[in-house]
């Protein structure tokens, strides 16, 4: 997989007569991640056939990390297929029987369920106590609906009020407050214990919009983010199966690993070149990559994550971005969730217990939910027990997101290793938890060519910024040069289905559609042509 072969082969198709010349367009994927893979298969399906893919890292996939642990699959990437009719990855992975062995307790319909449940969630206290179950259910209900609300306001039109900031964290933490402190029925310790809960749910929120802190969340965006109907699926063998999929009809010559693009050279006149290449006529673009190669193209698809375009934009394209684009890429948000798996020789948790929330009591009153490198652990809000364990092995698996998931991932495994058991030791009240015999974690936030792990729409954000992201450059309206250089895919540029798999493999379902739909017009309007 490692030469980049550019072909150039001269061929009458449609396409190629479609570019007034006898050669086929020649089209540079930037990315082999989903996004980048489903576009690459579309173009190759259509009958393109000088499609080369740029992928930075020595491996294809993209956010998708699948690794073998014994019998089992840990995913430190994407885990979940969100619902089923109409999600392509569902359908991808039922037509080839990866859902075979998907156990009952990995089809998960729980909303607030970081992993599936089988059994009950354990809600402990920094002093080691366990929250009573009622008491844990009552609060519960009370969230969810609260949490109905902030759907309202974008899916019904309604206005938000000034106090809420147009925060979903602020407006969430006002209305809850207020029930838990209006309710007569509770005491003063059970309000506290209810404040402390709220603060614990909006870390698992927050890693689940993989947001910093859900006070950057726009409330009056927040519902357009569209769910699938159906339950979330984990896939026993990994979800790098459906990446391995969408690759396994693509030339292995296509894909160029470990090549790191530098610069997008865009709307690009030979003059502009050092050495007067001739090869460079008639093509548009030149992507130079690190390794000082420049390669030509008539189209370039970028699907570099929402995190490497904040870090690179600037670098990465030349002529600069449009201001519009540049703003919304400014605009909306991405953070980093990451996971740790810790496997230890034996449960010390009870058979039911399907998770570990920590509730740290004295966090009740807080505004904000940051904390100093030092108390980076603080934000781990969870540890899920991985089922089933015939599978598994005794394994937990945290979460945490946020600058104190990139304060994890500066750690090393000793210092992580010691700080969860100390952790698990203090909020479960055993101080004979051993420290487990193994630790694998993910580091999305520290890996230069993904920088985070999926976006969210910011206070100050709207859908409409993806869609300004998923413009094609040139804009039509504002030149004469050719058309569709520079093309946006991946999960950011789409609209109602951002951070999810299924929104980046339709992302780039779209542009390689966009792509071949052009050349089809071009041809119908060569072929349509009276004589003169």
């Amino acid at each position: 997989m490692q030469s980049c072969e550019i072909s150039s082969d001269s061929t009458d198709d449609p396409l190629s007569s479609g570019l007034r010349t006898h050669r086929q367009p020649r089209i540079v994927v930037i990315g082999a991640g989903l996004a980048g893979l489903a576009a690459t298969r579309v173009l190759l399906k259509n009958g393109f056939t000088d499609v080369t893919v740029l992928e930075a890292s020595d491996h294809i996939g993209g956010r998708v990390h699948s690794v073998q642990h014994g019998k089992a699959t840990l995913e430190l990437g994407a885990t979940w297929i969100h619902g089923a009719n109409g999600n392509p990855v569902y359908h991808l992975a039922e037509d080839n029987g990866l859902l075979e062995h998907t156990t009952d307790g990995e089809r998960s319909v729980g909303r607030i369920s970081l992993y599936t449940k089988n059994g009950v969630a354990h809600y402990q206290t920094n002093v080691g106590k366990r929250i009573p179950k009622d008491l844990v259910e009552e609060f519960s209900d009370l969230y969810n609906e609260v949490y109905e609300l902030t759907q309202e306001f974008f899916q019904n039109g309604k206005p938000v009020c000034a106090e809420s900031q147009n925060s979903v964290g602020v407006f969430t933490r006002d209305v809850v407050r207020k029930k838990i402190m209006l309710d007569p029925d509770d005491s003063e310790s059970t309000k506290k214990l209810k404040l402390s809960m709220l603060q614990q749910y909006l870390k698992v929120e927050s890693c689940e919009s993989s947001s910093p802190s859900m006070d950057e969340v726009s409330l009056s965006e927040f519902g357009e983010w569209t769910e699938i109907p159906g339950a979330h699926y984990v896939i026993p063998e990994g979800f790098m199966k459906i990446v391995e999929l969408l690759a396994q009809d693509i030339p292995s010559r296509t894909i160029c690993l470990s090549k790191p693009v530098r610069c997008i050279h865009w709307n690009y006149s030979a003059h502009c070149q050092p050495h007067q290449d001739p090869l460079i006529m008639g093509h548009p673009i030149c992507v130079e990559c690190e390794d000082e190669e420049w390669i030509t193209a008539d189209h370039v698809i970028v699907t570099a994550s929402l995190g490497v375009l904040k870090q690179n934009h600037e670098a990465m394209f030349s002529p600069s971005l449009p201001e519009d684009k540049v703003l919304a890429i400014e605009k909306l948000g991405i953070s980093t969730t990451d996971k740790i798996f810790l496997e230890f020789e034996e449960p010390f948790w009870s058979p039911e217990c399907n998770s570990i929330q920590f509730v740290w009591e004295d966090e009740a009153q807080l505004e904000q939910l940051v904390y100093p490198e030092e108390l980076w652990y603080k934000k781990i809000c969870s540890f899920d027990v991985l089922y089933p364990p015939e599978r598994y092995g005794y394994m937990l698996s945290g979460w945490i997101c946020g600058q104190e998931a990139l304060y994890m991932e500066r750690c090393d495994d000793e210092t992580v290793a010691e700080t969860c058991t100390e952790l698990l030791r203090r909020f479960t009240g055993n101080p004979d938890i051993p420290k487990p015999r193994r630790v694998l974690r993910s580091s999305w936030g520290s890996n230069a060519y993904i920088r985070g792990s999926y976006s969210f729409t910011r206070v100050g954000s709207s859908g409409g910024d993806c869609e300004r992201l998923a413009m094609p450059l040139p804009y039509a309206n504002s030149t004469k040069a050719p058309p569709l250089q520079v093309l946006f895919a991946g999960e950011a540029t789409h609209r109602k289905y951002y951070s999810t798999t299924h929104g980046a493999l339709l992302s780039g379902q779209r542009e390689a559609t966009r792509l071949t739909e052009m050349y089809q017009d071009l041809h119908r309007a060569q072929t349509t042509k009276p004589n003169m």
